[in-house]
């Protein structure tokens, strides 16, 4: 069968989407753009982005300022819908080829202009190791120039939804990569130190001055860009990204006009916050969810009392952690109801993910600690929790590592900064984690990079506890050359109660992602907590 119309259909559809989206808005329309305004947007945050290579790492702390610099051939509207970037148009020209036709004119922030030979580049950097990129590629064998300003990237098999896979990775310019000798993405986790950790050559609307890291990363405005004529466009002129720790620091900068805009408000001071004429706070609910998962791979867990067995193999211990979390108590007194608890692996906003899966096991000690004799632990266990060290991810780990120890699962929590953190999840080398994942509408790349059996070619990259089902992985590689919009969403779906069944993570909670800014500032806020600043309007 060919699977050939199906994808011109469904890429008719998406540019079809797109069309309207862009002949609705006469707002899009070229205009001589605003002139900046002479102070800089000061945004704080208790994440830094850890390195200004933009596939080096996939982290939402990262994309959301790296990717102000760099652009992707797709990229998303105020609605967080696909819409051109870099492309101005794409098709399926065979079943495993998409043609992108590149918008011309753009250049990189050093002046060079923009063309095929950098995309080529950019997408083969992607797919090589040590890029962390490379997982929402699966799939991807090449890319080849057409001409000047076309593209085909070519596939395997057919892929119906690729351009939905594309927003992120980002573009750069190969002769500034071979002049720097970065041809090839940094090893973060083996914390290299190459020329793209801190310098930086995109097309976005935005350059970088200069990254100071766990400190600031000071940006400025990319005149030539090409955008700036779009009247969704702001007018900013200089940001600064500072990194603060603390969350009182963070506020009380705010509040003396130190800075402008928090992007992580502490949970505890959102009602006053909320209060304050002098401040506009915007909220939304937010697409990824946070989880603990569990070390499933090694036959004995580290730092624990239990020798020559690992207690979380068994699905009854697994089980019984569960039961010992009361997600809405913690949601209430620790996050102060800004949160919902989710029994479901994915959000109900990512495209297939059943409704009915949001449903929490109960909240139930006593059958906990039954769980636990019927495993062979009567008496319990020893164990480490990972979790990152800022504040309320902290706070929340504390919770439940108490909630834990009262069933006898004795919870040492562990709570490392960010260049400490994050390396565990890819690496795998934590017996206990929590962490966060931030979806996409498409349900594959969070099924590739959470459920899928891990390997270095970029399945199940972020898979931290190393989980492992065939079925799983056979529906996740079905999925990904689907045409059907129905079977595809039944595939997810499946995927989703077969993970749901095997309880290799635990899902926790969706916050409530709230930004705090001054009155001077007007913002779209994303359900994935990015600003992207080339829509901010200083007053």
């Amino acid at each position: 069968m060919n699977a050939l119309p199906a994808l011109l259909r469904i890429a008719r559809l998406l540019a079809g989407g797109l069309t309207l989206v862009l002949s609705a808005m006469p707002a899009v329309q070229a205009q001589s753009p605003a002139p900046p305004p002479s102070t800089p947007l000061r945004i704080a945050s208790a994440f830094d982005p850890q390195t200004m290579d933009p596939h080096a790492i996939a982290l939402l702390y990262h994309t959301r300022v790296v990717h102000q610099i760099y652009e992707s051939l797709v990229g998303r509207d105020e609605r967080f819908r696909p819409e051109p970037a870099l492309a101005l148009s794409w098709q399926a020209v065979q079943p495993t080829v998409w043609r992108f036709r590149l918008r011309p004119g753009v250049q990189f922030h050093d002046g060079t202009p923009f063309s095929a030979d950098d995309v080529v580049f950019s997408i083969e950097r992607a797919l090589a190791p040590p890029s962390q990129r490379s997982f929402q590629l699966k799939g991807v064998t090449g890319a080849r120039k057409v001409d000047a300003l076309t593209v085909d990237i070519v596939l395997e098999a057919p892929d119906a939804v690729l351009p939905e896979k594309l927003h992120y990775v980002a573009m750069m310019s190969r002769a500034w990569a071979e002049r720097h000798g970065v041809q090839r993405a940094q090893d973060f986790n083996g914390k290299q130190e190459t020329h793209a950790v801190r310098h930086a050559n995109g097309t976005g609307p935005v350059r970088l001055v200069r990254y100071e890291p766990d400190v600031r990363t000071q940006l400025e405005r990319h005149p030539a860009w090409w955008g700036w004529s779009d009247r969704r466009s702001g007018n900013l002129g200089a940001v600064s990204f500072v990194t603060v720790k603390s969350d009182a620091t963070r506020l009380a900068a705010l509040a003396s006009g130190e800075v402008d805009v928090v992007l992580d408000p502490p949970y505890q001071d959102i009602a006053r916050l909320k209060s304050d004429a002098r401040l506009t706070l915007t909220q939304t609910a937010d697409i990824g969810q946070q989880y603990l998962t569990f070390d499933l791979a090694r036959p004995e867990l580290a730092d624990s009392d239990v020798k020559g067995r690992n207690p979380f193999q068994d699905l009854r211990v697994r089980k019984a952690v569960y039961h010992a979390l009361n997600m809405p108590l913690i949601i209430d007194k620790v996050l102060r109801g800004q949160g919902q608890p989710t029994g479901a692996l994915l959000s109900p906003l990512v495209d297939g993910s059943p409704a009915d899966l949001d449903r929490r096991l109960p909240y139930d000690p006593a059958r906990a600690r039954q769980l636990l004799g019927e495993a062979g632990y009567p008496n319990g266990f020893t164990v480490t929790l990972d979790c990152v060290n800022v504040a309320w991810r902290e706070n929340v780990c504390q919770a439940m590592a108490a909630m834990l120890t009262q069933v006898g699962i004795r919870t040492n929590l562990r709570a490392s900064p960010s260049g400490t953190f994050f390396p565990k999840l890819t690496q795998a080398t934590a017996s206990f984690i929590e962490y966060g994942w931030t979806a996409t509408p498409d349900a594959w790349n969070s099924l590739n990079g959470l459920f899928r059996t891990h390997d270095k070619s970029g399945l199940g990259t972020f898979n931290a506890g190393r989980y492992s089902n065939p079925k799983v992985d056979a529906l996740i590689d079905a999925m990904r050359t689907e045409p059907d919009l129905t079977r595809r969403r039944a595939m997810v779906a499946t995927v989703l109660r077969l993970v749901a069944d095997d309880l290799p993570y635990i899902p926790l909670y969706r916050r409530t992602i709230s930004w705090a800014m001054g009155k001077k500032v007007q913002a779209v806020m994303w359900p994935n907590d990015s600003i992207e600043l080339r829509w901010v309007r200083l007053r």
